[in-house]
């Protein structure tokens, strides 16, 4: 990893850039297995499913049987810790369910808001190398938690038609509605149209590649909410002096063997410490076993020696990391004054894989500084928030005057007559 010291503020945008792939012109390739899929439906699927997934299915829905034999292979220590991390997210995504609080506005008039489910969701879930069965725990958790009716969930099967036992498992676990073997863009395109065996949603959640962030971005032309701008997953770390490296270098390579365009940045207030740190991620990704994937990301990292500790938390606003870990002894200074990540991990014993698994906060993050405006994915994202108003007689007694004032200075006629016609039949 190259190390840069004190860099000028000019040269932060470049010295962080993220990691791009060529498109290799994505949208052509995304709106022709759209619109085949809208077009064919479920032929389509099977079609881009032996191309793609090399599976040749006649059925995408996964049986009960499956789902059981699944939840027999799994080893009771791996159960055991599924539900552990279950409980801890029920209890953190539970807190944030509001209550209907009704506001007195002004006499007789009263306000309120009620949260209402988001009826029909769709979860896409990787496979591969990372079948990420943590990421239902985190999707499917809070749709049920909201009362999402229909919780669909798309994941794409190996060459035989096999899906991982842990997604099967969990996916049974936190209440997911349907299970169907689909990956790719054309999962997309199913949960964004609907097919003859795929229910269409009304928004979509969860990671993917380059096709499948791309193919959730085009959903958003077709009508179909999506959870957030997504990219390759980041981690920047702020370490001081008295951080241990080993630690350090544990928390860069548990995001780096991510992929290939992941990124991860190391902020440290001394040379010392960034040599040592440099010299333990050496150690370190010499006997991971995703160890090439680790070198990619790698390749697409920094160490950076910034000094001042202000200065630090201008370049953390500036980046605004999908995760932080503040690993220094001044936390509280930093965490005053961080406007921009999607999440903060606080202190020596906190690595970021607690809060990929069992702390109970979501892993569901924006990326490529969508941190600025964005949230990771909470209770908000599952549900809408319905206002309600009731104006007794004396309500549009109190503020009707107003009303009918500023309708007729915008020039809206028939918005004043609906007062007036009310006050006039209150003063008979």
């Amino acid at each position: 990893m190259q190390i840069t010291k004190n860099p000028p503020r000019e040269n932060w945008n470049s010295l962080t850039d993220r990691p791009v792939k060529e498109a290799n012109d994505l949208t052509t390739i995304i709106k022709e297995v759209f619109d085949n899929v809208n077009e064919q439906g479920d032929k389509a699927l099977k079609e881009y499913t032996l191309k793609f997934d090399k599976a040749n299915l006649s059925n995408f829905k996964v049986s009960q049987d499956e789902i059981n034999a699944a939840s027999t292979s799994l080893s009771l220590e791996l159960k055991e810790a599924i539900a552990l991390a279950k409980n801890n997210i029920e209890v953190f995504h539970s807190a944030q369910l509001t209550q209907k609080k009704v506001i007195e506005t002004a006499p007789g008039v009263s306000c309120w808001q009620e949260m209402r489910p988001i009826e029909k969701v769709g979860l896409y879930i990787p496979g591969g190398t990372a079948p990420l069965f943590s990421t239902i725990l985190m999707l499917g958790i809070p749709s049920k938690l909201a009362g999402c009716k229909e919780i669909v969930l798309c994941t794409p099967p190996n060459a035989k038609g096999e899906v991982n036992p842990a997604i099967l498992y969990a996916a049974q676990l936190v209440g997911v509605t349907n299970i169907f073997k689909l990956g790719g863009v054309q999962a997309i395109a199913a949960l964004t149209y609907g097919t003859e065996s795929v229910p269409n949603v009304y928004k979509i959640f969860g990671p993917g590649n380059q096709f499948v962030t791309g193919a959730k971005q085009y959903a958003l032309t077709q009508g179909v909410a999506i959870d957030m701008p997504a990219g390759p997953s980041e981690l920047m770390v702020v370490a001081d002096q008295l951080a241990d490296p080993a630690f350090v270098a544990s928390d860069l390579l548990s995001q780096a063997e991510h992929g290939h365009d992941s990124q991860v940045i190391c902020v440290a207030n001394t040379i010392e410490s960034l040599v040592a740190i440099e010299a333990e991620v050496t150690a370190q990704l010499a006997v991971l076993p995703r160890r090439d994937m680790a070198t990619s990301a790698i390749a697409n990292s920094q160490l950076v020696l910034i000094e001042n500790t202000m200065d630090q938390i201008d370049f953390i606003n500036e980046y605004a990391p999908e995760h932080l870990i503040l690993n220094v002894q001044n936390e509280n200074l930093y965490l005053d004054r961080i406007v921009n990540s999607g999440s903060v991990f606080i202190g020596p014993y906190t690595p970021e894989s607690a809060g990929d698994y069992a702390s109970g906060t979501n892993h569901t993050l924006p990326t490529n500084a969508y941190a600025r405006m964005y949230s990771g994915v909470n209770m908000d994202a599952f549900t809408k928030k319905i206002t309600f108003q009731k104006l007794s007689k004396e309500g549009i007694e109190s503020i009707g005057s107003a009303i009918e004032l500023m309708a007729e200075a915008e020039g809206l006629q028939a918005h004043k007559n609906a007062v007036t016609l009310r006050l006039e039949s209150l003063k008979k």
